[in-house]
């Protein structure tokens, strides 16, 4: 049996979930969010926590019982706690500023400004011109929006220079040699 399926996913105080059918929402403090249960998997709600079972070993089956109880841990800690994605810019003039909550503009050594908006339910924060926080309570989204913004201009192997995930390592080639 999965591990990670069989585990029950304790429900905070505050958080309220409907289980309708193949539908469930979870609603907090941060906001609502909704997904449909894949396959046969169902779900059942225990007291204070969420027990997510298949009804047989099949590899199908199997497959999605782990990931339909991560998605579902997610979306109990997105309307809680919420997640973020730090990104940070690496490179002589490049920077972000902050145009609202709701996107954000970039200086990446193109002849013009990228302008980045926030899809709803996201928000940017510019701490500082060298860096973007991107906050969101749905794990897939604040994900999907950091990856896009790093996609504009990925980092470089022989400089180092664009947009990466904090803490990410570039690892490095050397130049071309002189003879």
């Amino acid at each position: 049996m999965s591990r990670i399926g069989r585990s029950p996913i304790p429900l905070p105080n505050g958080v309220e979930v409907s289980i309708d059918a193949r539908e469930v929402t979870v609603k907090g403090p941060k906001g609502t969010l909704a997904r449909t249960l894949p396959g046969a998997i169902t779900v059942r709600r225990d007291e204070q926590v969420l027990v997510v079972e298949r009804p047989d070993d099949e590899r199908h089956n199997r497959a999605l019982h782990g990931l339909t109880r991560s998605l579902l841990n997610n979306m109990v800690v997105g309307v809680t706690d919420g997640f973020s994605k730090e990104l940070e810019i690496v490179g002589v003039g490049y920077r972000a500023t902050a145009r609202g909550a709701s996107s954000v503009e970039l200086a990446l050594g193109f002849s013009h400004p990228v302008v980045v908006d926030a899809p709803d339910g996201i928000s940017f924060e510019v701490p500082a011109p060298t860096r973007i926080a991107v906050r969101g309570i749905d794990k897939e989204k604040v994900g999907q929006v950091a990856a896009n913004i790093r996609k504009i201009r990925k980092p470089e192997p022989y400089k180092g220079k664009g947009v990466r995930y904090a803490g990410e390592r570039v690892i490095r080639k050397a130049g071309k040699a002189a003879k």
